[in-house]
């Protein structure tokens, strides 16, 4: 079996004296795992970072395989590791790729959004919303996506400014009435893509929080997401006091 494909590097752990094994987010065979021969090298451990854009070329006896990778540098993203938030999602990004996204599972849109952020984390772009985006349609992608057309109480399309806890589902002003302080909160970017602040990329990020531990993890079988995401968080609400 071989084939060949391009994708970002996810995660990268020693095996053996001097290979790896390496997680790729490949654009036509999802997150693909794969030893590379030499990994630990002067030459291919600065290829083999996270965040980089690389050439992957796969081959293996069976389909089912771990396999072997050879590997080339398309695009290093090093210059997201001068700013700490941008580093911070990085981590985050590739800490949740590695939790929710199902092995040799492709995604295209998912792929193509996920490799727009990273953009986003180099040149220093409006990045948390893209971010908070981001994690809006991986539930969306893996299965666990929030209702945000109408409100769930009394089918109205504005005002929209809660989420309701249970059901995913969007909730007016005027719907909530007494449950307000039970719901959780639904910044209008996440509808309508527009702009953001910091503290509505914090609540959004709050929302997406909640249903990826109660849904996404809980589905997946796992006890929690991962603590990079929660230190992304932490970074943002530093950032957003400052």
């Amino acid at each position: 079996m071989e084939w060949r494909d391009q994708g970002v590097v996810i995660s990268v752990r020693k095996h053996g004296e001097t290979s790896v094994i390496l997680d790729v987010l490949t654009m036509a065979h999802g997150r693909h795992a794969g030893v590379v021969r030499g990994g630990v090298s002067r030459r291919l451990a600065p290829v083999l970072q996270p965040g980089n854009q690389i050439s992957v070329e796969w081959h293996a006896r069976l389909e089912e395989h771990l396999g072997s990778y050879r590997v080339e540098l398309l695009r290093s993203r090093s210059r997201i590791m001068g700013d700490r938030g941008a580093l911070a999602a990085l981590a985050s990004v590739c800490a949740m790729v590695g939790f929710g996204f199902p092995e040799r599972m492709v995604f295209p849109d998912l792929y193509d959004s996920t490799t727009a952020v990273l953009d986003a984390l180099e040149v220093g772009a409006d990045w948390p919303r893209a971010y908070a985006l981001w994690e809006l349609q991986l539930l969306d992608e893996l299965g666990y996506g929030l209702d945000l057309s109408c409100c769930a109480v009394t089918g109205q399309q504005d005002d929209l400014v809660f989420v309701s806890p249970r059901s995913g589902r969007a909730v007016s002003r005027t719907g909530a009435g007494n449950w307000a302080q039970k719901l959780l909160p639904l910044p209008a970017f996440l509808r309508d893509r527009g702009d953001a602040s910091s503290a509505q990329v914090l609540d959004a990020l709050h929302t997406t929080g909640y249903f990826l531990e109660r849904r996404l993890a809980a589905g997946l079988g796992k006890r929690s997401v991962p603590a990079a995401r929660e230190r992304l968080v932490s970074v943002l609400e530093r950032i957003s006091s400052v």
